[in-house]
């Protein structure tokens, strides 16, 4: 075939993917219906990669640049990662970053003449922020770290080379992963987000949970995440509390987290999956990081920033599409209305009795974070009570009343089992809420704080919210609040900390499971792995605030749950509160903590 039919049937193909990519990136990313369009446009890529390969040396003669190749495989990478944030399986994500990392090995961007093309470095841009994102979710905090310098880099190198181009969006970008990797690896952890069989599956219980049954039990299938705060940590679409709720609700390949490689990776030591398309690069997939044996992921639909309309819109799809017998998780982090954020006064310290002007500047951050109410409650609700009265706020200040998200908003939905996570500093107000009974688990009004180990550390709280972190990482979170740093404990103390919590996990998923009280609604969602770790979480989070020493009223403080968990696991209970005071006189923070002794 001539050299000039090759160049012609090339840029067709060109056409014809980029033409069917559109198409698929212009579909609502939620929704089970559009699969078969993802199937088209993958093989129309795959076609056009095939042909590239195929006859390089005549395209390379006609005019091809390395960057184009580079911009076919970065485009499957996004295909594959866009399939993966619509359906959470890790096969996607895997292959997304299998192509990524492909494209950063072989350097596609980064050699030649093309390099001065300002069209070249704006794709060249765009796959290293896409690259991060990838990297941030598959968990290689090498790889994240490495890619956030070469990012840094190249938006410096670009201010200078393209002088007439304004680069400040990519500044920005900077900033939001500099911010988002601080925050997150100053809190190193110990342990995956990721719930591990190794880890998180307790062999005592397992004869219980064999032999649980329930009325009817549901299978957790579907979650909706959505976030909306003002200055919140994020990158990209994604801020550090779904990150995490993301990372919470999925399962970890057995075994790597003890075994992840360092960015520069051998080739031998890996293997081929030839199930995957990774081979189509002649790229080969990590051993640890695909597991065939696992159950897949529940399904996420991950909101930033959505409008109450189309909030409520994803949620009716989603439902519509819920299986009778499956439970839906709904993870809300969002501000009470635009007077709470006006009118907030800077509570009082609010854990043990000796305080400096550093809790007052760490409490100053934490409200660009998160706003707290300063008006009384009683018992969680103001004296109207009703389910239109406190509300979410979602919307930038200044905007209209369609911005709230009511509790009685939700009512609709409870007609198919829910399981509902809320973060406000109104969590409360969804207690009014009625309908269908749903498993429901709130925040606190306010955050409790402890100094910070360093003069100038203000960073502990814009990390994202207390209650989050302490579902996510509660170990951590404990830290965390008592100004611990990762550097304070030494490692076997570490250790010896998460041995005590997982004996006491344990303990208590024991106690659930054989419970004569236990309410239908926990009941009927116990045996899921994912929510059942939520709620043991949820249970010594609870402990922990409860006995911590304070100067105030408690109530703001603490979290609540309905309906009602047994009294044997409550938060002044021996068996839950003896969990709190050996961690605490562990890590050597008793003094912090008031117990009660009867």
């Amino acid at each position: 075939m001539a050299e000039e039919d090759v160049s012609r049937n090339f840029r067709a193909l060109v056409e014809n993917a980029d033409r069917k990519f559109a198409r698929i990136r212009d579909l609502p990313a939620f929704g089970r219906a559009q699969s078969h369009y993802f199937h088209k446009v993958f093989k129309a890529y795959m076609k056009l990669w095939n042909y590239q390969q195929s006859h390089r040396p005549k395209l390379v003669a006609s005019g091809l640049n390395r960057w184009e190749i580079g911009e076919i495989a970065s485009r499957i990478g996004q295909l594959y990662f866009s399939q993966y944030m619509r359906t959470s399986e890790a096969r996607f994500l895997l292959e997304s970053y299998v192509f990524y990392e492909a494209i950063l090995k072989r350097r596609y961007f980064e050699e030649g003449e093309e390099r001065k093309d300002l069209s070249a470095r704006s794709k060249e841009l765009r796959f290293y922020a896409r690259f991060l994102l990838v990297a941030l979710i598959v968990d290689r905090r090498e790889m994240v770290l490495h890619l956030a310098e070469k990012l840094r880099a190249l938006v410096d190198d670009s201010k200078s080379s393209f002088r007439e181009t304004n680069f400040k969006e990519w500044r920005i970008v900077v900033q939001e992963i500099t911010r988002f990797t601080k925050a997150d690896v100053d809190l190193t952890y110990v342990r995956p987000l990721r719930y591990c069989a190794m880890l998180d599956s307790y062999p005592a219980s397992q004869t219980y949970l064999a032999r649980f049954h329930a009325k009817k039990l549901f299978k957790f299938r579907d979650a909706l995440l959505a976030s909306y705060h003002r200055n919140e940590v994020k990158y990209a679409e994604v801020t550090l509390d779904t990150y995490r709720m993301m990372q919470c609700l999925e399962w970890e390949p057995s075994g790597s987290f003890y075994q992840k490689r360092p960015v520069e990776t051998k080739e031998n030591g890996f293997v081929v999956d030839h199930t995957l398309t990774s081979g189509i690069i002649d790229m080969k997939l990590a051993a640890d990081m695909a597991d065939p044996s696992l159950p897949p992921n529940p399904r996420k639909a991950v909101l930033y920033r959505p409008t109450v309309s189309h909030l409520l819109a994803v949620l009716a799809m989603i439902c519509d599409e819920l299986s009778p017998e499956c439970v839906m998780l709904i993870y809300l982090s969002a501000s009470g209305g635009p007077a709470a954020r006006e009118n907030v006064a800077q509570p009082e310290n609010a854990v043990g009795s000796s305080r400096t002007s550093k809790s007052k500047v760490l409490g100053r951050a934490s409200q660009e974070q998160k706003s707290y109410k300063s008006e009384p409650h009683s018992n969680g609700h103001k004296s109207s009570g009703g389910y239109y009265d406190d509300y979410l706020w979602l919307g930038p200040r200044g905007g209209s009343g369609s911005n709230n998200l009511y509790p009685g908003d939700l009512i609709p939905f409870t007609r198919k089992p829910l399981f509902l996570v809320i973060d406000s500093d109104t969590s409360r107000a969804f207690k009014a809420e009625r309908g269908e009974p749903v498993a429901l688990l709130l925040s606190p009004l306010k955050p409790s704080l402890e100094n910070p180990s360093s003069a100038d550390d203000t960073a502990a709280a814009l990390n994202g919210s207390q209650f989050t972190f302490f579902l996510t990482a509660p170990l951590q979170a404990f830290c965390q609040m008592l100004g611990l740093s990762n550097s304070d404990p030494e490692p076997e103390v570490y250790d010896e900390a998460e041995s005590i919590l997982s004996a006491s996990f344990s303990e208590w998923e024991t106690i659930l499971l054989t419970s004569k009280v236990l309410n239908l609604v926990w009941a009927q969602v116990l045996p899921d792995q994912f929510l059942r770790r939520l709620i043991l979480r949820f249970i010594f989070c609870r402990s922990v605030l409860t006995s911590l020493s304070r100067t105030e009223n408690d109530d703001p403080y603490l979290p609540q749950c309905h309906p009602s968990l047994p009294d044997s696991l409550s938060p002044v209970s021996k068996t839950v509160q003896s969990t709190v005071e050996r961690l605490a006189d562990h890590l050597g923070v008793a003094k912090s903590f008031h117990f009660n002794k009867t």
